[in-house]
């Protein structure tokens, strides 16, 4: 088949595997996101290899995700976010703080890994959540405008905000320790600055475009600009090193405010499912069960020979 078609046959391949899969899952009572991944597997490499390679589809997942935070950024806008700001900022530091001390110095007491900047980097994995996994969960539920939706919600949000300064700093925890300061510090300063330049154009500048593509009258040059606004903006962070996931988020709240938010919403919720769907099965694509297992057996390996035993094993 044609090169130039590829790209075709994979959207078509993943997407019809995703209709099967999420139609299976939900007349069997279960959360379509579940589907999603199985038939994500099940067309992989790990499965009937329909899909040999995950580049094209791993970048058009990508604009799902920005999507997912995009919307979320426009229904849970700031005042939400400040509302919530004790839980949002206090839990979730701690939270992530907690998770990197703890399971950062279990695996180094355990011996899965012999180096600190490891464990550390483990810790700080294991920190962090889906926001894309939570928020599609609480769609399908219809439970994103509920107390305990909205405290996940900016829970996650100041979990996202957060990867960018890890980006920046976990690379940094090779070099000497003179270099970390200067690493966070640098990682604040882009995201200070960012955030800055993001709410004098939510102010002065994304208002009066919105109000001047609504008074063109073409739904179609409205859309094209809020998705080149979203995008854009993902762009902008993701070259910062702060994540794509950040800028999609804060586009969405730049424009939450303005009285053409509820329209913007109302036409980019159809794309938003589609993409999302392609990131979830995506996701599926990257899922080898040989291996899950592999991981599993050394898991039960590991409690029947605990790691006190093992340390004073002699080594071979």
């Amino acid at each position: 088949m044609a090169s130039e078609l590829t790209l075709i046959v994979e959207l078509v391949t993943v997407l019809g595997a995703a209709t099967t899969g999420g139609y299976v899952a939900n007349r069997l009572g279960q959360p379509v996101l579940l589907g999603y991944l199985l038939a994500g597997t099940l067309v992989g490499p790990a499965g009937l290899r329909l899909i040999t390679t995950e580049g094209n589809i791993q970048v058009l997942s990508e604009i799902g995700v920005a999507l997912l935070l995009f919307v979320l950024g426009v229904e849970f806008s700031l005042k939400d976010l400040l509302r919530l700001r004790t839980i949002a900022f206090g839990g979730s530091t701690l939270q992530m703080l907690l998770t990197v001390l703890l399971g950062g110095g279990l695996t180094y007491l355990t011996g899965w890994v012999d180096a600190v900047p490891t464990a550390v980097f483990l810790g700080a994995v294991l920190s962090l959540s889906s926001t894309a996994v939570v928020l599609k969960d609480l769609i399908e539920r219809n439970e994103v405008q509920t107390l305990h939706g909205q405290v996940m919600l900016a829970i996650l949000v100041v979990q996202d905000l957060g990867l960018g300064v890890m980006l920046a700093v976990l690379p940094a925890l090779t070099e000497p320790p003179e270099t970390i300061g200067m690493a966070i510090a640098v990682a604040l300063l882009k995201a200070l600055l960012f955030l800055a330049g993001a709410f004098l154009a939510g102010r002065l500048l994304i208002p009066w475009l919105l109000r001047w593509m609504a008074r063109s009258g073409s739904q179609e040059l409205f859309l094209l600009g809020i998705l080149v606004l979203c995008l854009g903006i993902a762009l902008v962070t993701a070259s910062l090193g702060l994540g794509i996931a950040m800028g999609a988020f804060v586009a969405g709240l730049m424009i939450s405010n303005v009285e053409y938010a509820d329209h913007a919403l109302d036409r980019i919720l159809p794309m938003r499912d589609v993409f999302a769907t392609l990131f979830f099965t995506s996701i599926g694509l990257l899922i080898d069960p040989l291996f899950c297992g592999r991981i599993c057996g050394n898991c039960w390996g590991w409690w029947r020979f605990p790691w006190w035993a093992r340390r004073r094993s002699p080594r071979r």
